[in-house]
């Protein structure tokens, strides 16, 4: 794995190769410039002293080499963030050859102002107006020539989804080579500060590689003056104490005369029909306004209804297989004289845990992952964000922890390393405790077959599956209004401040490309997922195999396990089987109930597998709708798995905060369980 340090090192692997800086805010296709130029030819880490992740790429072209460097997303390089000050510093320190900045041709007005910012430190730019399919289709027309000519750089037309103008862009930067765009005309930042520059840029000449920007820097209080310019820096903070500046003010005032600048450039290069504007501010209207909840709230409950409704039948199909198969391996193995003992592993505990896994996982995540993938691709999900912010705030957490619990429900591991783009580290901290709240892939097959048994179960079809999507989903809704809770309680207790603000630009609203959507959410996604699933699934299910079948006295291992546990389990509407299954899943939330089933039986195998048939097996074994929903529940809060347990220790360089993320769902969870078990016995 190589790594980007901030002083601007780039990977060369010899001196002609040539280092791309690939820049621009945040949603504007910036990644998928990045994978259509460098394919898999990728490697990811960290930069150096920071938890923001860098990814670099290479490619050839025309016998060159080129190396590109995904800067990560930035609004600008006043910085207000990690991830501002790292894109700023690699930039600044002018080691890469050309800088391709991204803009979104949707909303090019805004993104202008980094766009300025750039060139006006190194004119070796290439600005790459990516999303052009998306600005014709919204009727937005993008001048290039005419923004070429304004801005002074070579400026390039994409639709990096489609690769269309990408080589545009290589001849684009290759140019630079053989050309010296003139310098920028600078922006003018107002009367008091341009006295102030006048004085001190020229004494930066020859120690700055970038003297009016430095020059910038300093009088805002971003960076020092150097021992040789003190007095010109002096000097020019009197002319900025005369005209009554604060640093705040002079960091104000650029940022606005460049989003001026900006305005101007875009009334002059492009030109847009405002009816497709106006139809995604009406979307935003129903999305973003007063009913934003309850519209988000719909659509959760109809992606969980499509998930369970169309997950059923193939997963029924899944299990006769398996089960079809598994006569067939027991029979080939007996066939070969192998031994009882070594049928009775593989078969019973192997090949019949990793069966269920896959039988009962593959289904819903076939279909839940396209969908929420949908919902990404088409803008909707930074409005959740927007949406959960101001709740976040109330609990005195960051409204950035809303696009981490949104990765929770894909992974807990991902959601918590996805943390890192949460500046604070108070609100890091308190994201990455709490981020096992959300139910993750591993439970939610589980969750739903528990519904589907013991309380949709019992409604005609379909409005069994239409009771099973409501459930679910106020189980999420209890998760979230859990994690408000527990934010709120680090909040006023070991993690006490006050929740800062952060900026989320609403992309436009895009139609996503259903198959390449399909393929991503597939591949990257379920067969990840299923296939990690699978790796624990197998030896667990020896280990499950050799303590139920492994006697003293007469007794199982796992039988001496349960009935230890059985009365503790009891206080909270569970069993000792139940429990130790909880406990044995630990590598895994997927392996839960074929532990438990595998308890139950007496064969110490799990043979059926038809869902009347495990209903049957459940209640003959005590199970009631009291104890379904407490299994629900703890399901829903209880420890998160080792993968995430041990990236919470990693990313937080403590044992503390482990601990402390198993005990508050744990906790919880018991608590809810200790309830509802207690109000059923009074029924």
């Amino acid at each position: 794995m190589h790594g980007i340090s901030l002083d601007g090192s780039a990977p060369k692997k010899n001196t002609d190769d040539i280092v791309i800086a690939l820049a621009g805010n945040p949603n504007v296709g910036k990644s998928t410039v990045f994978n259509a130029l460098t394919g898999m030819n990728q490697h990811t880490g960290n930069w150096t002293g920071k938890t923001v992740a860098t990814a670099c790429g290479t490619f050839t072209r025309n016998g060159k080499n080129y190396i590109t460097v995904d800067l990560p997303g930035t609004y600008s390089l006043f910085t207000h963030s990690v991830e501002e000050e790292v894109a700023r510093d690699f930039i600044l320190s002018g080691k890469a050859d050309a800088c391709i900045t991204v803009c979104d041709a949707t909303c090019l007005e805004r993104n202008l102002n980094l766009v300025l910012q750039i060139i006006e430190i190194t004119p070796r730019t290439v600005v790459c107006i990516n999303l052009m399919d998306e600005a014709r289709r919204k009727k937005i027309c993008v001048d290039i020539p005419a923004l070429a000519r304004e801005l002074g750089v070579p400026v390039v037309g994409t639709s990096a989804r489609s690769g269309k103008g990408l080589d545009e862009l290589i001849d684009a930067v290759d140019s630079l080579k053989s050309k010296n765009p003139a310098p920028l005309e600078p922006v003018h930042y107002g009367s008091g500060i341009e006295e102030a520059l006048q004085i001190l840029t020229p004494a930066l000449d020859g120690i700055s590689s970038h003297p009016r920007r430095d020059a910038l820097r300093i009088l805002s209080g971003e960076s020092e003056a150097p021992e040789k310019t003190q007095e010109a820096a002096k000097s020019a903070d009197e002319v900025i104490d005369r005209y009554g500046l604060t640093q705040e003010m002079i960091r104000d005032k650029a940022a606005v005369a460049a989003v001026m600048r900006a305005e101007e450039i875009y009334k002059k290069c492009v030109t847009a029909d405002r009816q497709h504007s106006a139809a995604d501010r009406k979307l935003d209207r129903i999305f973003t306004g007063r009913a934003g909840i309850f519209a988000m709230l719909l659509l959760l409950a109809l992606v969980l209804w499509i998930t369970i409704y169309g997950a059923n039948y193939p997963s029924e199909l899944l299990f006769s297989a398996f089960d079809a198969l598994g006569v067939r391996l027991r029979q080939l193995l007996r066939s070969l004289n192998a031994p009882e003992a070594l049928t009775g592993a593989l078969i019973d505990g192997v090949y019949r845990v990793l069966s269920w896994v896959v039988a009962v996982m593959l289904p819903p995540m076939a279909i839940f992952f396209p969908l929420f993938t949908l919902l990404e691709d088409s803008g909707y999900l930074p409005r959740v964000a927007f949406n959960l912010d101001h709740r976040f705030k109330k609990s005195g957490a960051c409204g950035k922890q809303a696009l981490t619990m949104c990765m929770g429900f894909g992974c807990n591991a991902a959601g918590v390393t996805g943390c890192r783009i949460i500046d604070s580290p108070r609100e890091r901290l308190m994201a990455v405790a709490t981020n096992g709240f959300v139910p993750c892939n591993g439970r939610f097959p589980t969750l739903i077959s528990l519904i589907s048994l013991f309380v949709a179960g019992a409604l005609p079809a379909p409005f069994n599956s239409f009771a099973g999507a409501a459930l679910l989903t106020l189980l999420i809704v209890l998760s979230v209004l859990m994690t408000f809770a527990a934010c709120s309680l680090l909040s006023k207790t070991i993690l006490r401040g006050v929740p800062s603000s952060f900026t989320l630009e609403l992309p436009p609203y895009r139609r996503p490309q259903i198959g390449k959507v399909i393929v991503r959410s597939i591949f990257d996604r379920t067969l990840f997922v299923l296939g990690r699933a699978a790796a624990v699934a197998a030896p667990a299910g020896l280990i499950i195999w050799i303590t139920a079948n492994i006697k003293l006295n007469g007794t199982s291992i796992f039988s001496y396990c349960s009935d230890f546990l059985d009365p503790i389990a009891r206080l909270f509407g569970m069993d000792g089987v139940i429990l130790t299954a909880f406990i044995l899943g630990f590598p895994a939330n997927e392996t839960v109930v074929p532990i438990m089933l595998m308890g139950y039986l007496a064969d110490s195998s799990i043979s059926q597998t038809d869902g009347a048939a495990l209903h049957s097996l459940l209640t003959a074994n005590g199970w009631d709708i009291g104890t379904a929903i407490c299994v629900i529940i703890f399901m829903l809060f209880h420890w998160p798995c080792s993968t995430t347990l041990i990236t919470v220790k990693k990313e937080t360089g403590s044992m503390k905060w482990a601990l402390i993320a198993a005990l508050l769902p744990t906790v919880a969870g018991l608590i809810l369980c200790f309830a509802v078990s207690h109000i059923f016995a009074l029924i």
